[in-house]
């Protein structure tokens, strides 16, 4: 076979492994060659594919004797997470592709977790990107793993724990067959419902097994659940209060002592896994509580947290969020991304808003996308082909933004007026931010000397263009909210920003009819 050059993350940047079967399988020793960012190390194929190596796929082993020869080496999955984290961090690279405004207080803590070989609970309200954190921690696995061909519990080659795999090795020996496995077959997660049983997540005596001959004494009875069945992966469990104190207790070992123990048999099964829950500080009165043994089993508690400022805010809805209904290209301007994050953080701040429960941002995105299909609407309605949002699409947002906040009792009835005044002072913000000192004098004579002008979610965009013109120049302010004169989509967008912005300021006088708005000095 001829030399190939693989790079091997665990070594450090710059360092090249080269793949040689016939040297010694710890031989580490520079050669003459060397690379642009570094020198160029010797080694065979002890860089195995648990390290990231290149190796291909056809010439990986595939029987114990195989994988011996190879130099493989075992490491439990929270060995395995710490050295590849250790090799991202070494090299500089993004950790957590997606998360964003975690940067400087969640991951530093996640990180430390990780290093520190802990189980890790994270706490915090919904929408906090939780679980997305949790199966990103799948990233830090090794691309593939060996395990005994046709084991449940994905045994190692090397030590295999179940009854079925030491038999197997007991008989066959060396020529075990090997399997490799992704690592995304490596991870397994459970939503935490009531109805939740031990054998769901330990297991249970498989009557099926019973019935084809074996004695119920025989360990070969047992089905296992979903913890053991992620052996050497992440387990994760979501909205782990909402366990049942009995079922809670069934973890206590999986945590502490690594094993699992099913309907008294005198087995014990260790497991090498990484146990990751999830849980909103409201359910720990509100719907269960964490008992205290098995929180206290946790290594690591990873506090998340909203978006800080209303450009991570920003950024999470345009990550999130979707430009496109069917066949119709939508823009939304800076501007009105801006007055959607305002707002969200405005009903955050709101003492009328049951803040226990928290206001997800998914409220935020799913807010962009009803102003991107009221826009979509307004296209499809008036032949348009493209669709820019504009100011008339924000009350879009109040209906549907009822039903994904919760108020505080004494608050009922008002709901539709408390949402509907804190997104006016979110416009008026945003207003103020793009155009304060710009002057209005020309707009503000026009409308008083009788002008009026008629906008609505379905009012064309040439119309309300034309309506303008009668003011006067207006493509300077249009430069200023960085929107394209020359396109009429843009220019109404414009258009309605600056009339609900002068209208809030006290100074122009607005009629609200159906579906749209009528401004008049």
């Amino acid at each position: 076979m001829s030399d190939q050059l693989f790079w091997l993350p665990l070594l450090m940047p710059g360092e090249i492994c080269e793949l040689d079967h016939e040297a010694d399988p710890f031989d580490w020793r520079e050669t003459e060659s060397s690379h642009p960012t570094g020198p160029v190390f010797r080694r065979p194929i002890a860089c195995t594919p648990a390290y990231g190596c290149g190796v291909d796929t056809q010439s990986r082993p595939t029987t114990l004797a195989e994988l011996r020869a190879s130099g493989w080496i075992d490491r439990t999955v929270k060995e395995e997470l710490r050295d590849n984290l250790v090799t991202r961090l070494q090299s500089g690279a993004r950790l957590f592709e997606g998360i964003v405004g975690f940067d400087d207080t969640v991951l530093p803590a996640l990180e430390r977790a990780v290093l520190a070989g802990h189980d890790i609970i994270f706490l915090g309200e919904r929408g906090q990107a939780k679980t997305r954190l949790i199966r990103l921690l799948v990233d830090l696995l090794d691309d593939e793993i060996p395990i005994i061909e046709g084991c449940e519990i994905n045994d190692s080659p090397y030590s295999p724990v179940c009854a079925a795999c030491r038999h197997l090795v007991a008989e066959e020996g060396e020529s075990v067959a090997v399997r490799w496995v992704d690592r995304t077959r490596r991870f397994g997660e459970k939503l935490a419902t009531p109805d939740t049983a031990v054998a769901d997540l330990i297991g249970d005596v498989d009557p099926i097994k019973v019935a084809e001959g074996r004695h119920l004494a025989d360990e070969l009875t047992i089905h296992f659940g979903l913890v053991p069945r992620t052996n050497r992966g992440i387990i994760a469990i979501n909205e782990l209060p909402d366990l049942p104190t009995r079922i809670q207790v069934s973890l206590l070992n999986v945590l502490e002592e690594r094993d699992i123990q099913i309907r008294g048999y005198t087995i014990r099964l260790p497991l090498d896994v990484l146990l990751v829950a999830s849980a909103n500080p409201e359910d720990y009165t509100n719907r269960g509580r964490i008992i205290t043994p098995l929180k206290d089993r946790f290594g690591s508690e990873v506090r998340t947290h909203y978006p800080r400022s209303i450009e991570d805010e920003i950024a999470i809805m345009l990550q999130e969020s979707h430009d496109t209904v069917d066949a119709v290209d939508v823009t939304v301007p800076e501007f009105l991304d801006e007055i959607l994050a305002e707002f969200t953080h405005l009903v955050r701040a709101s003492s009328h808003i049951n803040q226990r429960s928290g206001v997800s941002v998914r409220f935020s995105v799913a807010n962009r996308e009803t102003v991107i299909a009221s826009a979509a609407r307004r296209a499809l309605r008036t032949m348009a082909a493209h669709a820019v949002a504009r100011v008339s699409d924000l009350p879009s947002i109040l209906q549907s933004s009822m039903g994904r906040i919760e108020f505080e009792v004494f608050e009922e009835g008002r709901e539709h007026d408390i949402l509907d005044r804190l997104l006016s002072t979110a416009v008026l913000e945003v207003f103020r931010n793009w155009l304060l000192g710009t002057d209005f004098t020309e707009w503000v004579s026009a409308f008083n000397s009788g002008m009026e002008l008629e906008t609505g979610d379905l009012v064309a965009d040439d119309e309300i263009v034309r309506q303008a013109r009668a003011v006067g120049d207006i493509d300077t302010i249009l430069r200023t909210l960085d929107l394209d004169v020359e396109s009429p989509a843009h220019a109404a967008a414009g258009i309605e920003f600056v009339l609900e912005g002068l209208h809030l300021s006290r100074r122009l006088n607005k009629t609200s009819e159906r579906g749209g708005a009528r401004y008049r000095g």
